[in-house]
């Protein structure tokens, strides 16, 4: 397969599968119900809905002091407003195209600092590297927080205790084999991708040699904390969801997350995996909808409008750029 087809179908097949699953979703939503979800998002309360999009943007202006703290050894020391503007830009074109996002982050950083487009690239590499280890670390506190309530929603889809183990079991043998594949095999490919891995911890591991590295894993905390926070605060949104405790809203936390990353900025995707995650605690699939897309739509509302309004103030803060 050519380059431009599999960089088209990588553009159009999330496009599409997220309108697919908005139709389907409408489809198999029965019309009275669908009402009920329209008026919980329509008399949702803003006071909680601006909360969780304030959240949102403390988060982002967290990602931008804790992105200058990675191009500060390397001796550039980036305005801050400009960070703030291209990463909220960033995660607009994400929306568009995946990842798109990044390179343009990288652009507009060499573009506006004159910081060099591979060092600023590798910055932001570092940083998806360590929102993965984050998004680990969430995953496996929220199996340990809601271990008997995830087990149990299996086992009443036919997996037994003994066959969740043996399924982990044969993962993480699985898991060794290929690690041991991987440092015997001297096969091009492979040694492309050990390349490639080592450069990526060893980005990780500059951490450690930085000046300001409490200050750095202080905002990786509190960036994960205003995550969290944002989803928590619209459980208040919507009546039965309100008594939700917050180990419970990490596994619908996690379940969007995922969305998130299979379809363009979680379309069509995101209310449906929060609210099948909701429905193990007893949530209505009505509830567990109208919480989904309180939450979709004002965190997309927010990338739209602020990173739309970045993409017109960017360049007229740097005019001498």
């Amino acid at each position: 397969m050519s380059f431009p087809i599999k960089k088209t179908l990588k553009t159009v097949v999330p496009i599409a599968l997220g309108i697919f699953l908005v139709w389907f979703w409408y489809s198999r939503t029965a019309p009275g119900d669908r009402e009920q979800i329209a008026f919980y998002i329509k008399n949702a309360d803003l006071f909680w809905v601006s909360i969780s999009i304030l959240l949102g943007i403390l988060g982002h202006v967290s990602r931008a002091i804790r992105w200058s703290y990675l191009l500060e050894p390397m001796g550039y020391r980036p305005r801050l407003h400009n960070n703030v503007l291209i990463i909220l830009m960033a995660y607009f074109a994400n929306l568009g195209i995946p990842r798109t996002g990044e390179f343009l982050r990288a652009t507009a950083l060499a573009t506006y600092e004159k910081v060099p487009f591979e060092k600023g690239f590798g910055t932001i590499v570092t940083e998806r590297v360590i929102d993965v280890f984050m998004l680990l670390v969430v995953v496996i506190a929220t199996l340990l927080l809601q271990t008997n309530v995830i087990l149990g929603f299996f086992e009443e889809r036919g997996f037994d205790f003994n066959g969740i183990l043996l399924l982990a079991g044969v993962g993480l043998a699985l898991l060794l084999i290929m690690i041991l594949v991987f440092k015997k095999s001297n096969h091009p490919f492979i040694l492309k991708i050990k390349k490639f891995m080592g450069g990526l911890l060893e980005g990780v591991l500059s951490i450690f040699k930085m000046k300001r590295k409490w200050a750095f894993v202080f905002h990786t905390l509190f960036i994960w904390a205003c995550y969290i926070g944002m989803l928590w605060v619209i459980k208040y949104t919507v009546p039965e969801t309100m008594s939700l405790s917050l180990s419970q809203l990490m596994v619908a936390f996690v379940a969007g997350a995922f969305a998130m990353a299979t379809t363009n900025g979680g379309v069509g995707l995101y209310p449906i995996a929060v609210s099948k995650a909701l429905a193990i605690f007893g949530i209505t699939a009505v509830s567990g909808d109208a919480f989904g897309w309180i939450m979709w739509i004002s965190q997309t509302l927010m990338i739209v409008v602020f990173g739309a309004i970045s993409f017109l103030v960017l360049p007229l803060l740097n005019k001498e750029k």
